[in-house]
């Protein structure tokens, strides 16, 4: 299920690195749950409609993000938190929750990204940040999907995925977050599978770090 979250921005500047702070809001939200520090059955997209000026990132109107997760009890939690406590940082503050319902993505395959896709990985003790035009990067993409699913007890051997690099607009990112720089994926992917295990992934997200905004998909 997906919460579209819109807010009023007062017209405020933002830190260029939020990441940090966005991700703060959502374990406000959360409150406390065994996802935090563990693998994430969430994910978030990006902060929408700002404009980039010296001092930051600023909104001119207001702005939005998503909320997904592969679980409705979360769902609700995060309903209920951000109900109690709308106030988020920089003066921006939730105005409307909007629930969106599970679609059907028999049909789909392509799926854009929402939020920069971060694949990580520890080779002899150094940790490679693995982008999409690695030769490695989609089994690694594949291989930390079907942890997630294997977490939500969801079996399909038909599943694959893998990135489509063909994408004109493919790209990297640089994500500093609570001050580590971190290179992620810009690139949508090719989902092959069931509708369930499509829809899981709508949900959860692709890659490491959903739960600290990577890796949502439109």
């Amino acid at each position: 299920m997906r919460l579209h979250i819109k807010i009023k921005t007062e017209k405020s500047t933002i830190p260029f690195d939020h990441q940090a702070l966005l991700t703060g809001c959502i374990h406000k939200w959360l409150g406390w749950n065994n996802e935090h520090g563990e693998i994430s059955l969430y994910s978030f997209s990006r902060l929408e409609g700002a404009k980039a000026v010296k001092a930051g990132l600023k909104f001119e109107n207001d702005s939005s993000f998503f909320f997904s997760s592969h679980s409705d009890e979360l769902i609700k939690r995060m309903i209920t938190g951000i109900q109690s406590s709308p106030t988020m940082f920089n003066h921006l503050q939730v105005s409307e929750i909007i629930i969106q319902q599970n679609p059907d993505l028999s049909d789909r395959t392509l799926f854009y990204v929402a939020s920069p896709v971060f694949i990580k990985r520890q080779f002899k003790g150094n940790v490679e940040h693995i982008l999409y035009t690695d030769s490695r990067a989609n089994s690694f993409l594949k291989e930390t999907m079907e942890t997630k699913m294997q977490i939500a007890g969801i079996k399909d051997e038909t599943f694959n995925i893998r990135f489509e690099s063909s994408y004109a607009k493919a790209g990297t990112k640089k994500v500093t977050y609570n001050g580590i720089e971190n290179r992620a994926s810009w690139c949508p992917a090719i989902i092959e599978g069931n509708a369930e295990t499509k829809l899981f992934a709508w949900n959860v997200g692709l890659g490491n770090s959903t739960g600290i905004g990577f890796g949502a998909i439109k």
